[in-house]
């Protein structure tokens, strides 16, 4: 990787990585955005069209940056016949479009299904990691082998930032949620077990069947038959059936891991999961007869997310926080999306996400057209990043969020961006989202493909 890039990058471990305010950073930003175009544009082929059009021969400004990046939407511009009908060689092709390096050497023979396919491209050093696709076809984000390990290094260094938390392996690692099960999920969930977990406790699963990429597709494509009428009979039972069981194996999870956290209550705990299933899980170990003067005076949590849409009291935190026993400075929250391969931890004195140096914001229009004047104070606006550390594939997207980014100085006294949190996503705002450039950018992938 380039010179400025690696000089930001370098910064992964520094505790004072996020004192440095926009203005600081500027300079070597746009020099490594530069860096990246140059790198990238002869082996990413959606990116070479894309600059070739927009007529973007170098970064001279954060803002020159804003026609070459990707909608979030480009990751999904794959025909779902490709997964529908099994053409594992199409979708491959496809890949190779958003890929940094050749996808060669993967053998498509027998190929059982979608994880069958991830698993071959895996075995050649391609990681796909998905959106969950509940509501339409999943995101497929590929990466390298030097993703994978910039997230165990970054996922460990943003927890232990944002909670106060020290690597000493001395937790009981506990997770409240289902997790899908993908490349980078894995590592990160391995590299947080490693690092903050003692060795002698396994990390308690939630103990549903595994969330597959192959079973949201199948979910996906299901309900779309059945919405169509053009499911057969035996499809639509063996789908209830399926249903049917992992409501089952969801409801017997719940009780369960309220039992483990009750069964292990005097070990320093570290809970994760959604608000949703933290808040049901709480709720169990309350009903049980038990709270705070009964757990451990250290423990932390990791929430991931957010609501999700989910219906819950108004004090659902402070029952949570109540529950286990969690003070205010080991409650962990992250912004983060399947596109970036880092993170932006929450503080606990200014109630912001804090973007680190290596990862670039930058404000846009509603459309996501053209890059705000934004140069000091907060502003709002349509988030796009562009994350340096990202190796496998482009680094810069389009995201679906509105966020209110800040150049100011931020309550907790580190002087580089921050974002509000009270982040939206535009699709709940106003029922539906379109990035005007998406269109464009799903054409193009289809003539290459």
């Amino acid at each position: 990787m380039g010179q400025a890039a690696d000089k930001l990058m370098a910064l992964v471990a520094d505790p004072d990585r996020f004192t440095f305010a926009a203005d600081e950073l500027r300079e070597t930003q746009v020099a490594a955005l530069d860096e990246r175009l140059q790198e990238r544009r002869g082996s990413i082929k959606l990116l070479a069209l894309r600059a070739r059009d927009a007529g973007i021969e170098r970064i001279g400004t954060i803002a020159d940056v804003v026609p070459i990046l990707f909608p979030h939407t480009a990751y999904k511009s794959y025909p779902e016949s490709y997964l529908m009908d099994g053409r594992w060689d199409r979708l491959t092709k496809w890949l190779r479009t958003v890929s940094a390096y050749p996808i060669e050497g993967v053998s498509l023979d027998g190929i059982a299904g979608i994880d069958d396919w991830i698993a071959r491209l895996a075995e050649r050093g391609h990681f796909i990691s998905c959106s969950s696709g509940t509501t339409g076809k999943a995101a497929m984000l590929i990466a390298s082998q030097k993703d994978m390990n910039w997230s165990k290094v970054d996922t460990v260094n943003v927890f232990s930032w944002g909670s106060g938390v020290a690597p000493a392996r001395d937790r009981q690692l506990v997770g409240c949620a289902p997790v899908a099960t993908v490349p980078k999920n894995a590592t990160i969930a391995q590299a947080q077990y490693d690092a903050f977990a003692n060795p002698d406790w396994p990390r308690w699963n939630y103990p549903v069947p595994p969330i597959t990429v192959g079973s949201l597709t199948s979910m996906v494509v299901m309900r779309k038959k059945i919405a169509e009428g053009t499911a057969r009979p035996d499809e639509i039972a063996a789908f209830e059936e399926t249903s049917a069981e992992r409501g089952r194996a969801v409801a017997d999870a719940l009780p369960a891991t309220a039992q483990f956290i009750i069964e292990n209550r005097y070990r320093k705990l570290q809970v994760s999961g959604l608000w949703n299933g933290l808040w049901q899980v709480a709720k169990a170990v309350r009903d049980a007869g038990y709270g705070r003067e009964d757990f451990h005076p250290d423990n932390s949590i990791y929430v991931g997310g957010g609501l999700k849409r989910a219906q819950l009291p108004a004090d659902y935190q402070e029952y949570v926080f109540e529950t286990f026993n969690i003070a205010p400075e080991r409650h962990f929250q992250n912004y983060s999306m399947q596109e970036l391969n880092s993170g932006m931890p929450r503080c606990r004195e200014g109630g912001r996400y804090h973007v680190p140096p290596w990862i670039v914001p930058i404000l846009l229009d509603k459309a996501g057209d053209a890059a705000l004047d934004h140069t000091c104070g907060e502003m709002e606006g349509r988030a796009a990043f562009f994350d340096l550390s990202l190796d496998g594939r482009w680094g810069g997207v389009i995201t679906g969020d509105r966020i209110a980014l800040d150049h100011g100085p931020c309550a907790c006294g580190n002087q580089g961006p921050s974002i509000r949190d009270d982040i939206a996503r535009y699709a709940d705002l106003e029922g539906d989202d379109k990035i005007g450039c998406a269109g464009t950018v799903d054409a193009y992938v289809r003539g290459v493909a």
